[in-house]
């Protein structure tokens, strides 16, 4: 793995704004950049990457079924308790899921470490998936890069097979996010494209302008009953407002489905180290109510993790991540190091929220910048990557998009 300096293409930022991508630059700083790319060996990307990131998501999956059938998890969680059945059946009824990414810390030299599992909304799709992969065949084709360099990128296609295999020719899906956010809109077409390819019909309404009919479907603002939507809006969020109490009689499928509210949760990072403790791509960590007290010298470890928590001591006594069950681009994280916060997120969005405890994990440094690889899961299966940088070891909601490629 290494962070190569390239010519930029002449005219990008006009392909940018011509193909819609209206966010390349944003608060006067550039999100896409392309003076530099990371550049990866086949082995790193199949190997450390890919073949992880799909493992990892089995794991989370194994990890949901444990978790539905505890109503103490539940709890941690933050499920609230009036739609705890509806999250559990979802997942009894194998209702389907589309796509995720985890965020991994990886410096060439593998194993890769999950960060944190983005399962319900993730974003910089359009950059990973399309504007990254026009970025490859302009500068293959401009000289830049060489004939046979490739990119690890085959989520489009993958999504448009995935759509392809859960829905029927001319089915109409409906698409939202929460208006005037270009970011998330960029992620909502790039699907809607999918679907468009896959033969579906692809429906766009704001979130504010879903309603709800007599007979309790949700419908769009042309008053067309919504048969499946997706939401780009977190099931932590929706569970806590009023149309929750609408979904279960909707007769509406959503994409993600409610069980994904139990693996877009930091919460499943804490049970994901009780499952699987010591698995190479897992770091340590702990509900932080069960083991804060034996950190700061103040009390002992929770009896359920005691002895899970003797072995990993030394490790976090090194350096820790506190983060909330929920958060957004790093808002309310904190880096402790030898008992002393290090590093805090400006961002205390989500101070309120319950707390885990992670072991920290180093990211790499190139040329001042340290970047966090996004594996991006389609059905189950990693099907591409992208990466974002920032010189900040808390990776934030401005921090930079950058290219890659494979060369051997």
């Amino acid at each position: 793995m290494q962070k190569i300096s390239l010519p930029e293409r002449p005219q990008w930022r006009e392909k940018a704004a011509e193909l819609g991508f209206t966010f390349a630059d944003m608060h006067g700083e550039p999100y896409w950049e392309e003076s530099s790319a990371y550049r990866f060996s086949l082995e790193q990307i199949e190997s450390d990457l890919e073949d992880p990131a799909t493992a990892l998501h089995a794991m989370c999956r194994e990890a949901v079924a444990h978790i539905i059938d505890s109503e103490e998890l539940m709890e941690r969680l933050g499920i609230p308790d009036a739609h705890r059945d509806l999250v559990a059946d979802s997942w009894r009824r194998n209702e389907p899921e589309l796509y995720g990414r985890f965020d991994l810390a990886y410096d060439g030299n593998g194993p890769a470490k999950m960060l944190e599992y983005n399962a319900d909304t993730p974003t910089s799709l359009y950059e990973t998936a399309s504007f990254q992969w026009s970025w490859l065949e302009d500068q293959i084709a401009a000289g830049v890069l060489r004939e046979g360099d490739d990119q690890f990128n085959g989520i489009h296609t993958a999504l448009v097979d995935r759509l392809g295999e859960l829905f029927s020719a001319g089915t109409d899906l409906h698409f939202t996010a929460v208006g005037g956010q270009p970011e998330d809109y960029a992620t909502v077409e790039c699907i809607g494209w999918a679907a468009r390819q896959a033969g579906l019909g692809a429906h766009y309404c704001d979130l504010d302008q879903i309603g709800v009919s007599p007979d309790g479907q949700f419908v769009d603002h042309e008053s067309r009953v919504i048969g499946t939507l997706f939401k780009l809006y977190p099931w932590e969020n929706l569970l806590r407002d009023p149309y929750a109490a609408h979904i279960a009689g909707s007769g509406a499928m959503f994409i993600e489905p409610a069980w994904k509210a139990v693996v877009s949760n930091k919460g499943l990072l804490a049970v994901l180290w009780q499952m699987f403790e010591g698995h190479p791509n897992l770091l340590p960590a702990f509900f932080a109510a069960d083991v804060a007290p034996a950190l700061s010298g103040s009390g002992a470890p929770a009896p359920q993790v005691a002895a899970a928590f003797a072995r990993a001591e030394a490790q976090l006594a090194t350096g820790y991540v506190s983060k909330p069950i929920f958060s957004r681009e790093g808002a309310s994280v904190d880096i402790i190091e030898h008992g002393r916060p290090t590093e805090t997120a400006g961002n205390r969005t989500y101070d309120q929220h319950a707390r885990i405890l992670q072991a920290y994990a180093p990211l790499p440094v190139f040329d001042g910048f340290r970047p966090v690889i996004g594996a991006w899961i389609v059905g189950q299966t990693c099907a591409g990557v992208g990466i974002r940088e920032d010189r900040s070891r808390i990776t934030q909601d401005l921090s930079r998009f950058k290219p890659h490629f494979i060369r051997d």
